[in-house]
């Protein structure tokens, strides 16, 4: 059936309260990256979207999708820390 989801697509052996734990964790450390750089960075755009992304947008994907939110967060704060070393 072509619209059936996978099992792939599930860690084995994690239930959803675990998925959904593993998720938020996550998010909670990227929270705590992105309010560890300076107070110049916190007026750059690239700020205010990674804070959107770990609030509005994660909140608003579906359990698998969450995981791709995090990434691009992830990588657009390892961005702005990389910004903040070279100035």
């Amino acid at each position: 059936m072509p619209n059936r989801r996978s099992s792939a697509t599930r860690a084995p052996g994690a239930n959803f309260r675990e998925r959904y734990a593993a998720l938020e964790a996550r998010r909670h450390e990227l929270i705590a990256r992105l309010a560890a750089l300076d107070a110049s960075l916190q007026r750059h755009p690239g700020y205010k979207r990674a804070l959107k992304l770990l609030n509005q947008t994660f909140r608003r994907e579906k359990l698998p999708q969450r995981l791709a939110v995090l990434q691009a967060a992830a990588w657009l704060i390892a961005v702005l820390e990389k910004l903040a070393s070279s100035a």
